[in-house]
């Protein structure tokens, strides 16, 4: 389906948009409605399963676990903040209010930062099993876990903060029609009639600084790790020592290289190559991240026979 471009006066604000979606053209419209609520309904099934995985078995509450807890989490919320408002745009005219639009603008960057610092504590907590086996306990006490999963929330709600309160200033009068299938800041940006210099410089000082540093945290984590696996004479215990790491480095991988990719790129590229890239680590990422972590991971493997087994016998 294919909206027309909706010009208004210079000195009139938009008061609701138009999601285009993911695609204008009515043949693949069903197929991917179909494809995408799949999508989202194994993210659900996924996260939530391994959140009650996590809550109703004693010998994942390790610190491993407390993070890929919290991982699960926000996959689950963001996910659910992203594709229901994604699927109506491939049924019907999508339109969504300015507050709407900017609520929606929130909640996508705050579980997205904070998807960008759990991956990094994960990377943290791996470093101090492997490297610091001994000091392991003291090193992710409990007390430590939970002060950095605060910090993870208040830096993702702070700048969630900083780029709504900068786009909630912009006046849109230069059209209500955006190209992408949720309120995403570049396209927003493309509608403004005012100044978005403060905006840009927003994306690229938090987006740089939630890029570079999480990402040479953990490179340096995995240089270090790597480093002492290396040293292990025992081919058993520097395989059990990559296996529990094989995981991180693909959700990582998968998320930071998608995000670079959306946000430090030049401006020529086109918008298609946008929303394409957006959709690894807003709708495919938190569909596979569970599946990732659970496929060869023994610890849940375990739980999630005993807790079939709790359910048959009640």
């Amino acid at each position: 389906m294919t909206w027309g471009r909706m010009a208004l006066g210079n000195t009139s604000s938009v008061k609701e948009f138009i999601l285009l979606g993911l695609t204008q053209q009515p043949e693949l419209q069903l197929p991917l409605f179909f494809f995408f609520l799949g999508v989202y309904i194994f993210s659900v099934v996924g996260n939530l399963g391994l959140i009650v995985l996590i809550v109703l078995n004693p010998h994942l509450h390790t610190p491993m676990y407390y993070f890929l807890f919290n991982l699960s989490f926000t996959d689950l919320c963001y996910s659910t903040v992203i594709t229901p408002k994604m699927l109506v745009s491939f049924v019907k005219r999508n339109i969504i209010s300015h507050a709407e639009c900017m609520t929606q603008l929130f909640f996508f960057c705050f579980f997205v930062i904070d998807e960008c610092y759990i991956l990094t504590a994960m990377a943290y907590d791996r470093y101090a099993a492997i490297c610091k086996p001994l000091l392991y306990q003291v090193t992710m006490s409990h007390r430590v876990c939970l002060l950095m999963t605060v910090g993870v929330y208040v830096m993702g709600f702070v700048e969630a903060m900083a780029h709504t309160a900068s786009m909630v200033h912009l006046i849109f009068c230069d059209g209500n029609i955006i190209n992408h299938y949720m309120c995403e800041i570049n396209a927003l940006l493309k509608l403004s009639c005012t100044s978005t210099s403060i905006n840009e410089l927003v994306v690229y000082l938090v987006v740089g600084f939630n890029v570079i540093m999480p990402t040479l945290t953990i490179f340096i984590s995995y240089t270090l790790i790597l480093s002492n696996i290396l040293s292990i004479h025992s081919a058993e215990g520097r395989s059990k020592a990559f296996s529990t790491c094989g995981s991180h480095v693909i959700a990582v991988s998968l998320f930071f290289g998608a995000a670079a990719f959306m946000y430090l790129k030049p401006s020529s590229a086109s918008e298609d190559e946008d929303k394409v890239s957006t959709i690894f680590y807003t709708i495919m990422g938190p569909m596979l991240n569970p599946f990732i972590y659970s496929i060869r991971n023994k610890d849940v493997h375990i739980a999630l026979r005993k807790t079939l087994k709790r359910s048959i016998f009640i």
